[in-house]
């Protein structure tokens, strides 16, 4: 069994289509269809059930899948952490974290990490928690920023806490002050229920504990709109269609345009952890980004 033979069978599964995956992976169709068919020899197996204009995974196949994105994965690793110099002179970090945090934490961190090592390549990838979950186990992400308790509790991962977070209410100055106190003291959660709240889409760790802290509070919460990004939610804020929860760092760096209310005690917090795989350790590069993110107060 080689990479190669690896790298076309997944490249023909994501595409369901031989022609595309030798396009994709700049090799002559008949080539890639031998080595397919070797593959399937080497394993004693059919892997896709051939149809005209239908390519399907058999369950040989479908039990391969994972397992060849892992090694093909690994072995990519491998090969970046060989090539990386000793001095971090090139090589690459894929990062992923939630949209709140690429806001609100990881510029700053980011820009030193890169005037620090300006030949390592960063790639960031937006997600929630979930989604960074499943990415890290798959080998796609080195490292990964994510709001704790997982969704899905994950033996194969490490997580490190990173920092406990204040979060805070968001209105536009243009309109009346959110809670009783007309916007000269902390809001408590239940006076949320006279509000009505921007929320952000599903999966995203934000909506999901604003809105299990207003049940418990006793209310269901009311959207005025739904389904944003941060930037999104930001902008319809912005706009004095409503109001939001959002982290501290992000309604900082967000600039003047927008009231900021602190939730009364005890408020609301979320917990920051970096995670990444525990039976590989990440690249050099990774392991000195993840540092950086550690040494931050």
């Amino acid at each position: 069994m080689h990479f190669q033979q690896l790298r076309y069978f997944v490249a023909v599964a994501e595409t369901r289509h031989f022609t595309r995956a030798a396009q994709q992976e700049h090799v002559a169709q008949p080539s890639l269809s031998q080595q397919i068919r070797s593959l399937e020899q080497e394993l004693g197996a059919d892997l896709f059930r051939r149809a005209r204009g239908n390519i399907a995974l058999t369950d040989a196949g479908e039990a391969l899948l994972p397992l060849a994105r892992r090694i093909l994965a690994d072995a990519d690793t491998a090969r970046q952490e060989v090539q990386e110099l000793v001095q971090l002179r090139r090589g690459r970090v894929r990062l992923g974290a939630t949209p709140s945090l690429c806001t609100g934490l990881l510029p700053d961190v980011l820009r030193t990490f890169h005037d620090r090592y300006p030949g390592i390549r960063l790639l960031v990838e937006e997600g929630g928690s979930h989604d960074l979950v499943r990415e890290l186990a798959r080998g796609a992400l080195d490292l990964a920023l994510v709001v704790l308790p997982l969704p899905t509790p994950s033996p194969a991962l490490t997580t490190v806490e990173l920092l406990r977070e204040d979060l805070v209410v968001v209105s536009s100055p243009h309109t009346s002050a959110p809670g009783r106190s007309g916007g000269k003291g902390p809001v408590r959660i239940t006076d949320l229920a006279g509000e009505r709240l921007v929320m952000f889409r599903h999966g995203y760790d934000l909506r999901e504990l604003t809105v299990a802290a207003c049940r418990t509070a006793g209310f269901e919460p009311d959207f005025a709109v739904e389904g944003g990004e941060m930037d999104a939610v930001l902008g319809f804020v912005r706009a004095g269609l409503g109001v939001a929860v959002v982290p501290r760092m992000v309604a900082v760096r967000s600039g003047l345009d927008l009231r900021v209310t602190p939730l009364a005690r005890p408020g609301l917090h979320r917990t920051i952890a970096l995670a990444h795989r525990g039976d590989v350790a990440p690249p050099r590069a990774a392991r000195e980004l993840q540092r950086m993110l550690l040494e931050q107060e």
